[in-house]
């Protein structure tokens, strides 16, 4: 008898891992939400000790890179582009929403289209990467590195070096725009 309730309960452990490994990859939709007061104008990512950090609120990303953590969070283990753990900053006015109603989550998954203008900032290995389009943050998320850009090296809050994402349409310009936002962002960081 106690072998048997040892099998049962070995059994009962491996069942609940196993669906609990089902559920740790979010599933999200292929069709895309109109954004109905989703902020579709702005995502932060911050590499960060294994994670992926990623807000669509700049008050929730800049505490997160102060102190190094965020108040409220939707995670998501191995769902990372590189089968890292996935973590969305939330505020807290989201934080009781399903995941597939916070806008990180929808622009990170490609289910809300952009706005226009657009601006993302990626923090990765020391640099922080500026985009005025999500498709090049997107690139650079799967790639790791911009093919065209514009680089100021130690010019970041904390002497990061600045990394702004260029295109073919705009390789041989100065981004000042993009500097402009850039600034005018962090100026309270």
């Amino acid at each position: 008898m106690g072998r048997s309730n040892t099998f049962l309960a070995a059994g009962l452990t491996l069942s609940l891992v196993a669906c609990g490994g089902n559920a740790v990859k979010p599933e999200h939709a292929s069709t895309e939400i109109k954004p109905s007061g989703l902020n579709n104008s702005d995502l932060y990512e911050v590499s960060h000790e294994g994670r992926l950090y990623v807000f669509d609120d700049f008050g929730t990303y800049q505490e997160f890179v102060s102190v190094g953590e965020t108040a409220f969070r939707q995670t998501f283990i191995g769902a990372g582009p590189k089968g890292e753990t996935l973590v969305f900053g939330v505020t807290g006015q989201d934080k009781k929403k399903p995941a597939d109603k916070v806008a990180s989550y929808n622009l990170f998954y490609g289910n809300l289209e952009p706005a226009t203008p657009f601006y993302g900032e990626m923090r990765l290995d020391g640099r922080i990467y500026v985009f005025d389009n999500l498709k090049d943050m997107e690139s650079v998320r799967t790639t790791g590195e911009a093919a065209l850009r514009y680089t100021e090296i130690g010019a970041g809050p904390a002497g990061e070096t600045l990394v702004y994402v260029l295109r073919s349409d705009n390789k041989k310009q100065k981004p000042v725009a993009l500097q402009a936002a850039f600034a005018e962002r962090n100026k309270r960081m």
